[in-house]
């Protein structure tokens, strides 16, 4: 473990980024003339944070935390989704999504788990759209730095939002966040799982932790260091070339869509404004 690297990861004023944070979703909310935000309410930490800080940004009549599980999601999930919707005093609705998702694959039986778990990520989303449509929201992201950096998350699914708060801050600094903002210890404690099926993790389905991948990772992106920069730190050089090929490969992921330019101006080239204009 590099102490450059672990310093690089620590957050030192806590209140102040915190207070960024909920500045953040209150200012763009409003840029794009809404007041109240839609979130997907998994039991985790990431959405748990985010609940916390939209709670403080827009005030709890402002926020609509949703719960979505399958059949096979830990009952512990639903229940943390609940406490965080109750301790918030939130408007919370829980959606089984196990009869869409099962009417679908009863057409494919022999679908694998990963593309299971993408329908299931999208299908949440669509959830969550909808009742943004219904309750005049926008809708926030859960993603953190770390998953976006290594594509660990569906397109148009756990990916998609209007904002996210969170695409800054590396996983081991939303565990930090969460315990300073008041998400209860259960919550930030237990091992982080998209809840695809019983016993997945994340950190078993990445095949590394999050603390030695989040150190790779700010090394590599906020520091500027070389392959083997990072490798001379004392860290394992397959496990540096797994990470910055998992950079690598997930670069589609991390873009807007392309448009093939045939016009004189073209939607995100030259027709570029900024998000609020004329609000």
């Amino acid at each position: 473990m590099s102490e450059l690297l672990l310093k690089a990861l620590e957050i030192e004023d806590k209140a102040f980024i915190e207070e960024v944070l909920v500045r953040f979703i209150r200012e763009e909310l409003g840029k794009a003339g809404f007041e109240k935000a839609v979130v997907g309410l998994s039991g985790g930490v990431d959405s748990s944070l985010v609940a916390f800080l939209a709670v403080k940004a827009l005030g709890a009549d402002n926020v609509i935390g949703i719960s979505m599980p399958y059949k096979t999601s830990s009952p512990s999930s639903r229940e943390d989704a609940r406490l965080v919707a109750e301790l918030l005093n939130i408007e919370f609705h829980e959606i089984e999504i196990t009869p869409q998702i099962d009417a679908y694959y009863s057409l494919f039986p022999d679908a694998d788990g990963v593309r299971r778990g993408n329908k299931m990520a999208r299908e949440r989303m669509s959830i969550l759209y909808d009742f943004a449509h219904w309750k005049g929201a926008l809708v926030l992201g859960t993603s953190n730095k770390s998953e976006l950096l290594i594509g660990y998350s569906t397109r148009w699914g756990d990916a998609a939002h209007d904002v996210n708060p969170l695409g800054d801050l590396y996983k081991t600094q939303v565990w930090e966040m969460a315990s300073f903002v008041g998400v209860p210890e259960r919550i930030v404690e237990k091992k982080p799982s998209a809840d695809l099926w019983p016993g997945q993790t994340d950190e078993g389905e990445i095949g590394l932790s999050y603390y030695l991948l989040d150190q790779i990772l700010v090394g590599y992106v906020d520091l500027r260091l070389r392959r083997d920069e990072i490798v001379s730190l004392g860290y394992d050089e397959k496990v540096v070339d797994r990470v910055l090929s998992m950079i690598r490969r997930s670069q589609y992921k991390r873009k807007l869509p392309i448009i093939c330019k045939i016009a004189r101006r073209t939607v995100d080239k030259d027709f570029l404004y900024f998000r609020d204009w004329g609000l």
